[in-house]
Formats: structure tokens, C-alpha cells, sequence
């Protein structure tokens, strides 16, 4: 059958409109009380869980005439939610909590035809998650186990852990995993992006506290070598073009600089390429790793490092958001640019660059959002 994706943007819109704890509470409350098995799936706390379902549907639903970006993450998210238990067998249940939930906040705007198509788009995400998921199921773990072997507190508000896994975890510089911290906050998860190149046992991974974050909190807070960790499947296509020998650039906000080191790391393995990058902050307090920032940068004669700082007097080196310095430094326009931050920080650095004559198709981004 043909879908009518515009009806289904619009239908959601109109969902979307009674507000996402509202719905998404009613999701849970349904699927919970309907298929009481599903609950130990997640965290004791529905709140993060709650935005994150909300902003799962929007991506889905905004995404749902573009095959190539969501196909992709959508085989991302199925390898990924085997961490959580989550079977083949599942997906009806939620797939009947969603079509349910769509239905009462509706209407009377709710038809046989929206039915059908709903019902019709979320096979295909069923389908296509559980597909992905079975593909890697006799190939890889649902998660890997790793121990807590360093805390460093660089500020008050971030920390450089060093972790060790049992056997090496297969993700590509620039990639994120999704980290449990087992013995702190069991069935709480959140994205993180190594800081090196795999390859070894050991992850660096760089933690800024957020305010309400429970997995930040912990690692930031509470934890001490010897803590255990679980580690979810790789995700995330922020990686080097292996076709391509342009020059690079590289934009970092904050702890937005994990992945760019990764990338760096993985540079210097490969024998380096003329390599910028660009580290942004708002104050002097924030530059978390300027020692090996300088390190990088004595060590690596291909690569420039640059740091901007955005709202702090005492800087004397380059002032202002990390994008507008990047953008009047030079023409990137024959380069290869990757961008990873906050969503606001991303957002104006890409937009900012493209404006500036950077071909769309060369930027590379991730955002750290509620992930």
C-alpha cells in the first residue's frame, strides 16, 4: 500500500501538540499495564525515557519520506536496543501502545485510513530494527563489559575516565556508544564518544555534568576505578570519508571534543592529513584538555589547533562563538569538515559555514543533545 506521509507529519503534529509528557505517558502507562513484561526493560525513572521516546518519533516521523537518514538510524537503534532485551517479539506490543496512543489524542481527527497507515510506517521500522538487530545478533554482544580504571576531574563540572573492556569494542573513530553505569545507576543510559581510536582495550571518555542527567551525575560525581560499566553497540556515521584525501576540518564545542581527538588519534595511526581544529568554550575554565590539546599539536606537524573562547575577558587569543572564528579563519570550502557539540552550537556552526561557502555535503556533524 502507499503511505500518505504528509497525513502522518500532520497527525503528529496534532499529537505532538497535547504535549510530550502527556503522551508519551500515556504510551507507557498502556504498554506497562497492557504487557507488564516489558517494564523491567527500563529505568526505575520513566522521565528521561519519556523525552527520549518523544524525541525518537520525531526524527522517525520527520524523517519518514527520506529513506536514505532513516534507514539508517534506524538500524542503529534496533543493533542498539538489544542492550535493553529488547526481542523480535516485542514490537507488536509497542507497535499496539503507538497506534493506541496515536488514536486518543486524535480525536475525532483519527481515521481508517490513518490507521492503516500508521500501522503500514511502523512495520517498516519494526521490521527494519529487528532486521538490523538480527543481522549482528551471532556476530557481536548486546553490550561489552568494561571497568572504571581512572577518574580524572578536570572542573567541577567534567571528567576524563579511562576505561577497560574485556575484549575490544568494535566502534570506528568519531562513532558514540551508549554507557551504563552498572553498579551506580543500573538500566540508566546515555551516549558517549571515545576519545580515541579503537583498537585496544582502553576508552577514554570525556563527561560534562548535565543538570538532571543521571548517568552524568555518576560518572562525574560518584565514580571511582573499579566501577562497572556496560558498553552498547557503536552508532553514529560522524567518520572519516575513506575515499577521500581532502584536507580537514574539525569543530569542537566543549566535550563535543572526544570524537574529533578519536578522529585525530586515528589520523596519526593512517600516517595524517592537513588536519584543523577548531576547540570552542565560553570560558578559560572550560578548555578541560588544553594540555594535550598542546600536546597534539607539538607532536603532529600536520595538524593546527586553534582554541576560542566565547564570553571570557581574560582570553587574549581568538574570541567570539567557536563558528564564527572557524568561518572568518579561511576559505574550508575544499575541505572536509566535521562539527560536534551542543545542538545550538552545531547548529550555527554548520549553517555558518555553509553560508560561508562550505558545500553541505562535505559537513559531518553530531550533536550532543539528549541522546
Amino acid at each position: 500500500m502507499t503511505i500518505d506521509t504528509d497525513a502522518l507529519k500532520a497527525n503528529f503534529a496534532v499529537v505532538a501538540g497535547h504535549g510530550p509528557d502527556e503522551v508519551a505517558q500515556h504510551f507507557y502507562s498502556y504498554l506497562f499495564l497492557r504487557y507488564p513484561e516489558t517494564r523491567d526493560m527500563f529505568p526505575p525513572s520513566m522521565t528521561k525515557q519519556r523525552d527520549r521516546l518523544v524525541g525518537a518519533l520525531v526524527r522517525i516521523v520527520t524523517n519518514v519520506d527520506n529513506v536514505g537518514e532513516l534507514v539508517p538510524y534506524l538500524e542503529d537503534l534496533g543493533r542498539d536496543h538489544r542492550k535493553f532485551g529488547t526481542l523480535a517479539a516485542h514490537y507488536p506490543a509497542v507497535g499496539e501502545a503507538l497506534l493506541t496512543t496515536l488514536r486518543h489524542f486524535s480525536g475525532d481527527a483519527w481515521t481508517e485510513k490513518l490507521q492503516a497507515d500508521w500501522a503500514a510506517a511502523y512495520g517498516i521500522v519494526a521490521d527494519t530494527m529487528s532486521g538490523a538487530a538480527q543481522k549482528v545478533d551471532a556476530a557481536e554482544p548486546a553490550w561489552w563489559d568494561a571497568d572504571v580504571t581512572e577518574v580524572d576531574l578536570r572542573t567541577f563540572d567534567i571528567a576524563v575516565l579511562k576505561v577497560r573492556t574485556e575484549t575490544p569494542h568494535p566502534y570506528v573513530a568519531g562513532q558514540s556508544l551508549s554507557v551504563e553505569p552498572t553498579t551506580l545507576r543500573p538500566r540508566e543510559w546515555r551516549l558517549y564518544t571515545p576519545a580515541n581510536a579503537p583498537g585496544g582495550l582502553e576508552i577514554e571518555l570525556h563527561v560534562r555534568l548535565i543538570d538532571g542527567g543521571p548517568v552524568s551525575t555518576a560518572l562525574v560525581r560518584r565514580a571511582s576505578p573499579g566501577d562497572r560499566l556496560r558498553l552498547g553497540p557503536p552508532v553514529g556515521r560522524m567518520v572519516l570519508d575513506p575515499a577521500s584525501t581532502r584536507p580537514l576540518l574539525l569543530v569542537a564545542g566543549s566535550t563535543g571534543l572526544a570524537p574529533l581527538k578519536a578522529i585525530v588519534d586515528q589520523l596519526a595511526r593512517d600516517g595524517g592529513r592537513p588536519t584543523h581544529l577548531f576547540f570552542g568554550a565560553r570560558s578559560v575554565r572550560e578548555i578541560y584538555d588544553r594540555k594535550d590539546l598542546d600536546l597534539l599539536a607539538e607532536r603532529h606537524p600536520w595538524l593546527t589547533v586553534v582554541i576560542a573562547i566565547s564570553d571570557d575577558i581574560r582570553w587574549k587569543g581568538p574570541r567570539g562563538p567557536v563558528g564564527t572564528v572557524v568561518a572568518e579563519a579561511g576559505d574550508w570550502s575544499g575541505h572536509d569538515v566535521l562539527v560536534c557539540g551542543s545542538p545550538a552550537m552545531v547548529k550555527f556552526t554548520v549553517a555558518t559555514l555553509v553560508a560561508s561557502g562550505v558545500p553541505e555535503n562535505r559537513i559531518s556533524f553530531e550533536d550532543f543533545g539528549d541522546s
